[in-house]
């Protein structure tokens, strides 16, 4: 599941001057262990989901959208994902193409039915965010091991839940728009229930992804609520999936841009 996991693993003074600190002692050993255990959780091959994302402001009425999402995972580090909005009218047909590639390398498209075109999401609009969302184009990419410094900080209690905190800095400052992600990984799932995000203009996490609910389908932990929050304006995206399913065998003839311009080009796959 391409979306949650970049959400849950998608960075602390992100700068190149603090690379010694991270030199292989005991904790970054562990982090690194523990972040290669995440990363490689079984997702299977592909995955499809119907979800309601529910854009919600203190003073506004909740605004929902119904959304598809569709991935596969070709090889380790290598991973697409196409999103697709169906309701209500005014986002319908809008998708999201996503293609992760081993190493700093990926690609993404964004079509818009108003335009009738699709263009290219530019790397540097990293923090951009996602159809007016909490989500930055960024938290929906993959987000290899090797990029980040990893540090295992103990073991702590969220809610009557113990879980492993894991703290990981980019190694390359450029390339992401988190300084540090601070994770609370449930060691029974590997999943991160929790995500603190920070960035340079700050000294406290700016975002929060809360995982609320997770369930096995099909032999794979699934996230089916979860909630970024913007802890700075109070504004937060929830997603709640309401179907899912895996290894479905979907072709890569999906994820195309060509296939993107088509509306219906994945229903087939929707769950």
């Amino acid at each position: 599941m391409p979306m949650m996991r970049a959400l849950c693993l998608t960075v602390l003074l992100g700068l190149a001057g603090i690379a010694p600190a991270y030199a292989a002692t005991a904790d970054s050993v562990a982090g690194r262990k523990l972040a290669e255990q995440v990363y490689d959780a079984p997702t299977g091959d592909d995955f499809a989901s119907r979800a309601v994302m529910t854009l919600i402001e203190k003073g506004r009425k909740p605004r929902k959208r119904v959304m598809y999402t569709i991935a596969v995972e070709r090889q380790r580090g290598e991973r697409w994902s196409l999103t697709r909005f169906t309701d209500p009218k005014d986002i319908d047909g809008v998708g999201l193409l996503t293609k992760d590639y081993p190493g700093d390398n990926n690609d993404q498209w964004l079509y818009l039915p108003a335009l009738g075109r699709v263009r290219r999401v530019s790397s540097g609009r990293k923090g951009g965010r996602f159809v007016g969302s909490d989500l930055f184009f960024e938290d929906l990419r993959d987000r290899e091991v090797e990029m980040d410094h990893h540090r295992y900080l103990g073991e702590r209690k969220l809610g009557k839940l113990g879980v492993k905190v894991l703290e990981s800095v980019p190694v390359d400052s450029s390339n992401s728009v988190y300084t540090k992600r601070v994770s609370y990984i449930h060691p029974g799932t590997l999943i991160a229930l929790r995500v603190d995000l920070y960035q340079a203009h700050s000294d406290k996490p700016v975002k929060r992804l809360s995982v609320k609910r997770i369930k096995r389908i099909q032999g794979f932990w699934t996230v089916l609520d979860s909630v970024m929050q913007d802890l700075e304006s109070d504004h937060q995206t929830r997603i709640t999936l309401s179907k899912a399913t895996y290894n479905q065998g979907v072709p890569d003839r999906v994820f195309t841009s060509q296939a993107l311009a088509d509306e219906n080009a994945e229903a087939t796959y929707r769950p």
